[in-house]
């Protein structure tokens, strides 16, 4: 189960003789970083190296899907990473879902490792650019080292980035597609067979997940079955994929390694950064298909051994006020009520958390949407323990039980709860709607909203309650939220690098 995140305040304390010549290091080091390029090790390889009839290719392919649909709230994409002679006609069906005037902040780029195993996820802050025939791409520096403050899953692994492929394919799409204004990347490479540490990346990434921000998963799909094994496997990977359930796509690659097909090394070499994504959707996303091939279609002399190559584009769907289409029953207010009681009581008794019985998950399906969730305790008045998930990447029954048990026993401003007190403690529970960016507190409603602040590796919040407790102006929850919970001061929202979320809680 995903493990709970609390946001801590790391002090440094050193000698100001001392400090000021780490200072002067560090200084050197970001000047240093920022005008280091990343050379192109895969141009004359993977794709062309000389410049024109690089653009002269890629121009080409682009214009193939002329009269496809683009997207305004593309989210992100998949693209195949191949050279662009076997797959640029599925990259290509990608990046012309991307609209060409939308201003991206920056660009998260998701891909597999073929070199180096990490067991996580590697960022590459080594240089400030990243080069290709067409130009120098910006890395956004910034934003990669606070990823890998974030969570000691993120590091940086110089062998998993020096000769991969599967990034650098995707920049002169971008570079053309985008007409040459291509804002920084964020560069990472994803392999670990850890689904906890997929979950620990994904939740580190999902506030990132905005309209400002576009992510880009490069993956190829089945390798080296025949021509109609891949078809028939690439076909089943892409509807799990099409579906936004996780936990299919995990089981539809699980069966298709277990078919027995010939030579099937895998259904994609891109499933981990795939599964990430996925874990960072919740339901507010549809996934659009838009184009399959394999290396058949491109080499009619050998159907025996292909690699095939999907596109997907994952669209934003049209924003509704947070709370309609949810709602939860009285009833089903109960039954979170008792789960919650329950996974409590079960631990005092060492037991695993219960599944609820399936006969009641299909009386109350909502029961079994994916949402976050905060558990708040309180006894005799008195907050006893709070803990919760943001992410809206597990049913909100189980959700509801794993945070109850944290409240209980994992907050680290409390002693774990005791059977004794048990029978008085009052159990609240917040269902939590999607977060949504906001870019002034002109568009935060007090005792409505709760806050979210983020600056670099530091994050706090408030839930929207915490303004029924306080007689705080509207400005006054944000700097305590800023000071208390992110540690970044009291105007340190104000800051124009600290990012503003806010969302709703259904509380009862």
């Amino acid at each position: 189960m995903t493990k709970v995140i609390t946001f801590i305040i790391a002090i440094m304390m050193i000698s100001s003789c001392k400090g000021k010549t780490t200072e002067r290091q560090l200084a050197g080091e970001d000047r240093l970083r920022t005008t280091k390029v990343r050379p192109a090790t895969q141009a004359g390889r993977f794709y062309e190296s000389d410049p024109e009839q690089l653009r002269r290719e890629i121009d080409s392919l682009l214009a193939l899907h002329q009269a496809a649909e683009g997207y305004d709230d593309v989210a992100a994409i998949i693209s195949p990473h191949a050279s662009p002679y076997f797959s640029g006609a599925v990259a290509a069906a990608a990046y012309m879902s991307l609209n060409p005037r939308k201003a991206y902040r920056r660009i998260f780029m998701l891909g597999p490792s073929h070199h180096e195993w990490v067991d996580g996820a590697s960022v590459n802050n080594e240089y400030g650019y990243y080069a290709t025939p067409l130009g120098n791409v910006e890395v956004d520096l910034e934003v990669a080292d606070a990823l890998i403050a974030a969570d000691s899953v993120f590091t940086y692994r110089r062998g998993a980035h020096s000769q991969e492929h599967c990034l650098e394919v995707q920049l002169p799409f971008l570079q053309r597609r985008l007409k040459g204004n291509v804002p920084p990347i964020v560069p990472i490479i994803i392999s670990t067979n850890d689904y906890e540490k997929l979950k620990r990346i994904a939740q580190v990434l999902k506030p990132y997940l905005t309209d400002e921000n576009l992510f880009i998963v490069s993956s190829d799909f089945s390798h080296y079955p025949s021509y109609d094994d891949a078809r028939r496997i690439d076909a089943k990977t892409g509807k799990a994929i099409e579906s936004g359930d996780v936990e299919r796509l995990i089981a539809t690659i699980e069966d298709n390694a277990n078919s027995g097909i010939p030579n099937l090394a895998t259904s994609a070499c891109g499933e981990l950064p795939i599964i990430t994504l996925m874990l960072m959707m919740g339901q507010g996303y549809e996934v659009k298909h838009l184009m399959y091939q394999n290396s058949g279609d491109i080499d009619n002399h050998d159907h025996s051994r292909v690699v095939g190559y999907h596109a997907f584009a994952f669209l934003r769907k049209a924003q509704t006020p947070a709370t309609k289409g949810f709602s939860l029953s009285e009833e089903e207010k109960q039954e979170l009520k008792d789960i919650a009681r329950n996974s409590i009581s079960d631990s005092l008794d060492r037991k695993p958390i219960a599944v609820p019985d399936a006969s009641l998950l299909a009386l109350h399906p909502t029961l079994s949407q994916k949402c976050g969730a905060f558990v708040s305790l309180h006894r005799q008045g008195r907050l006893r323990g709070c803990i919760g998930h943001f992410g809206e990447d597990y049913p909100l029954h189980k959700i509801v039980a794993v945070m109850a048990r944290s409240a209980a026993f994992e907050d680290p401003r409390f002693k774990p709860l005791g059977r004794n007190e048990l029978a008085d403690t009052d159990i609240e529970i917040s269902v939590l709607t999607p977060m949504r960016r906001i870019q002034s507190i002109d568009e935060f409603e007090l005792h409505k909203h709760g806050i979210y602040i983020r600056r670099g590796h530091r994050s706090g919040t408030f839930l929207p309650q915490v303004a029924d407790e306080v007689n705080w102006t509207k400005e006054e929850f944000v700097s305590h939220c800023a000071q208390d919970k992110a540690g970044i001061g009291w105007d340190g929202w104000k800051d124009a690098e600290t990012e503003l979320y806010v969302y709703e809680a259904i509380v009862f």
